[in-house]
């Protein structure tokens, strides 16, 4: 753990000051090859530093939607809209490919990048819950420009005077953000800390000993599902996408306990670009195959759509793969 003394020593002091967050859920969520529960936010209380208090001159705003766990639209009382990406924290990714080795503890294999996403849907799901139509303030920090690279604002959201941002961090819902020098990076990164001893939400259902176990043996499917699974879209290839077009890919997994037979399936965008998979095509159970855009010779679990230009959108796009008669087995739309 990150945990210094010196934060070790901060937090008991709090604690004993009566400063400690708010006692989260005591439902102990799900195991990783589970589905998290409607109230499972986390396990356990977590004992961690105050958040900040809402600044008296930030804005005002109306939350009109909810993009993820980490990212909100809003209108503000003019009439004018936009993006606020919460400083400070990241989320699972829902409409992207989760890197786990962004969750200190969490296996990369198919049963942790399923894991991620489950929660990073509960981070979306609590974000709703608690967001939607709702008036917050927005408050900046003094280490941060008011925007980020895409141009979204980076601002804490403060909903009934309690720092949502930080309420993330403490329920397990989400890490602290470190590609950043916010001015409570220390906070958060204590009460992270703090959500990950007691196995706070994420933090209990994705990593350590019950995630190696769960992925000793495939995932089991229930009745009616698919064990297919959308592992990564890497719509943005390196330099040139047109010169590059094998680097523009999907992969694919088998989650499930048998051989999954993908002959004659097919997978297209939202532009009706389709591939089929050839005679005999399958995926072991936890293996992955990847479906390149270019050329080149079908083998070692590597595809070839033989295009001779980019089909997925940097910008957002939905895959979307059909069995052989014609049924959609899965889709997952992305953002840029």
């Amino acid at each position: 753990m990150r945990q210094s003394t010196r934060s070790l020593a901060l937090c008991l002091l709090l604690v004993l000051a009566g400063c400690a967050g708010s006692p989260v859920p005591t439902d102990s969520g799900v195991s990783i090859d589970g589905t998290p529960s409607p109230t499972a936010a986390a396990a356990g209380t977590v004992d961690a530093p105050p958040a900040a208090t809402p600044d008296p001159n930030g804005l005002t705003a109306e939350v009109t939607r909810v993009v993820d766990g980490d990212t909100i639209e809003i209108r503000y009382p003019n009439g004018t809209v936009d993006t606020v990406r919460l400083l400070g924290v990241d989320t699972p990714e829902v409409h992207t490919e989760n890197d786990p080795a962004e969750f200190p503890g969490v296996p990369d294999t198919v049963a942790g990048h399923d894991c991620l996403r489950q929660w990073g849907e509960r981070a979306s799901e609590h974000a709703k819950e608690e967001l939607m139509g709702q008036t917050v303030t927005l408050s900046f920090d003094a280490n941060e420009p008011r925007r980020g690279y895409y141009g979204r604002l980076l601002a804490y959201v403060h909903v009934d005077g309690a720092e949502f941002n930080y309420g993330l961090i403490t329920s397990g819902l989400a890490r602290r953000y470190d590609d950043s020098q916010f001015q409570y990076r220390e906070r958060y990164g204590t009460a992270e800390d703090a959500a990950h001893a007691s196995g706070a939400g994420l933090w209990g259902a994705c990593t350590d000993g019950a995630a190696v176990t769960a992925t000793e043996t495939p995932i089991a499917v229930a009745d009616g599902g698919t064990p297919l699974r959308i592992a990564t879209v890497h719509p943005d290839a390196e330099g040139d996408d047109r010169a590059n077009l094998n680097d523009e890919y999907v992969s694919f997994s088998n989650a499930g306990t048998e051989t999954l037979d993908i002959s004659g399936w097919t997978v297209r965008d939202e532009a009706d670009h389709v591939y089929t998979f050839p005679e005999a095509a399958e995926i072991g159970p936890n293996e992955t195959v990847t479906l390149h855009t270019g050329s080149g010779e079908d083998g070692s679990g590597d595809y070839y759509w033989g295009r001779g230009s980019p089909v997925w959108n940097n910008d957002g796009d939905t895959v979307i793969v059909r069995n052989a008669s014609g049924g959609t087995v899965i889709e997952r739309s992305y953002d840029g």
